[in-house]
């Protein structure tokens, strides 16, 4: 029995925020889809033997324009009406692979980060197979806290975590289905696991051009990036 890695991407979300009408990680990127982007680099992992596309119902007719012109398999699942219960939804899309041993562990990553690459991909996956859980993140120096008499001050070590954000499947899977059971909702895949898991998460470095499409600006700069 071959075991595996899954890479879960989350294109399942409004993103009203860059203004426009469609989707955001179905806008056009330098030729490509948003989403198109990730998927790509996912691909290009050797460790990632399954790659999952998370997507809104009413979005299926351009997910299957996207995959289309995708060289690989990529599966497809509807999502929830939360992050959360979106990779719930992949989880469980996953769990007989995941029980049966042949997924060992599983990447979550937001498609309106186009410009991940295979590199951190990898990166994260190395660690998540060594520790139980990784994140890439980069140094937060612009972070400060408020201490008492409304002093400011440094927050240290802090960092702004990215994605893709990988752990072990087994432990993923059973930490999901608890929060589902209590009703909790977090911000992130590894808010979940801290509450619901003892998986120590590791840090991996992330990269600056690794962004977030949210605002129309973002575009234009991923635009001038891809063009570097």
């Amino acid at each position: 029995m071959e075991t595996t890695a899954a890479g879960v991407v989350l294109a399942s979300g409004a993103g009203t925020r860059v203004g426009a009408k469609l989707n955001k990680v179905y806008l056009p990127l330098a030729g490509r889809r948003v989403v198109a982007w990730s998927l790509d680099a996912f691909a290009r992992v050797p460790g990632i033997g399954v790659l999952v596309l998370v997507i809104r119902p009413q979005d299926a007719g351009l997910a299957d324009e996207v995959l289309a012109g995708f060289d690989g398999e990529v599966e497809v699942v509807t999502g929830g009406d939360t992050r959360q219960a979106s990779e719930l939804n992949a989880l469980r899309h996953l769990a007989p692979r995941i029980t049966g041993g042949r997924v060992d562990a599983v990447l979550l990553h937001d498609a309106a980060r186009p410009l991940v690459h295979s590199d951190l991909i990898s990166a994260v996956l190395v660690r998540t197979r060594e520790d139980g859980g990784a994140v890439p993140g980069l140094a937060a120096d612009d972070i400060v806290g408020v201490e008492a008499g409304h002093l400011v001050a440094q927050v240290p070590g802090a960092i702004r975590v990215q994605t893709p954000q990988g752990f072990w499947a087994g432990p993923l899977l059973e930490a999901y289905e608890k929060a589902e059971n209590e009703g909790f909702s977090g911000t992130d895949t590894s808010s979940c696991m801290e509450r619901f898991s003892s998986l120590p998460i590791r840090w991996v470095p992330g990269a600056p051009e690794n962004l977030k499409i949210t605002y129309p600006h973002d575009l234009v700069a991923a635009e001038r990036l891809l063009a570097r």
